[in-house]
């Protein structure tokens, strides 16, 4: 009878210990990957931070300010009247980049007839009440020729008994326009913006902490909107 095979002697040496550095990537990076993937995540998804480069919002927003702008919202519904969006700006003449993002807040909705006359706006042959501008509008749209006025929009224009052009927003699109109106670049200048560029809704300014911190207001209009006609 064969004699049984010995067991294999255990090691008795030591293991030898990991560098400081080897043992800190280890212990640290997986966790650093999920957390740069989980904040790449939200903000693909979910929300994100923005400032303010421009005057064209004032006085609702100052150059500087930062926001939240969350992105869930516009997929289940559009964006509501008074609602201060963020997006691309459609491709235009007047528009020198469409990579850069416009905020501004939505005028006009899908089946809209608007108006402007010397800076009033009428929303379905109603004047809009709109406390948040910064001061009377030094302006009116011209009466010149459809395709100036809409740009890749032409045959959507008519002229009021006033002589003011009228719009009816096209589905699918919005007319959106500065607080500042006096400076901003907006729907006036390039036409109604593409839902489809629509990055999200501004809800929060979180600095500076002295100017209006908090949630962002939506015009009571927003609620109680001119009706679309038929």
């Amino acid at each position: 009878m064969s004699p049984e095979p010995k067991p294999p002697l255990e090691s008795t040496e030591p293991p030898k210990p990991k560098g400081r550095v080897r043992e800190f990537v280890d212990e640290n990076v997986p966790t650093l990957v999920a957390a740069i993937a989980l904040a790449l995540g939200v903000r693909w998804l979910i929300a994100e931070p923005r400032y303010i480069p421009s005057s064209s919002m004032e006085p609702t927003l100052q150059i500087n300010d930062r926001l939240i702008v969350e992105k869930i919202t516009y997929r289940f519904r559009g964006p509501e009247r008074g609602e201060v969006v963020v997006f691309y700006p459609p491709n235009h003449p007047l528009v020198d980049d469409t990579s850069k993002v416009y905020i501004k807040r939505v005028v006009g909705l899908p089946g809209d007839r608007l108006r402007i006359a010397k800076g009033q706006v009428f929303v379905n042959e109603r004047p809009l009440v709109e406390p948040y501008t910064a001061e009377g509008p030094r302006y009116q749209l011209p009466v010149t020729s459809e395709k100036d006025c809409l740009g890749c929009f032409p045959v959507l224009a008519e002229l009021s008994t006033s002589g003011n052009p009228v719009f009816v927003v096209p589905p699918g699109h919005f007319w959106v326009m500065g607080d500042n109106r006096n400076n901003s670049q907006d729907s006036h200048a390039w036409g109604f913006l593409p839902q489809q560029n629509l990055v999200g809704r501004a809800i929060f300014r979180y600095w500076p902490l002295d100017r209006r911190f908090g949630l962002l207001p939506t015009p009571p209009y927003a609620t109680d909107s001119p009706s679309t006609p038929p």
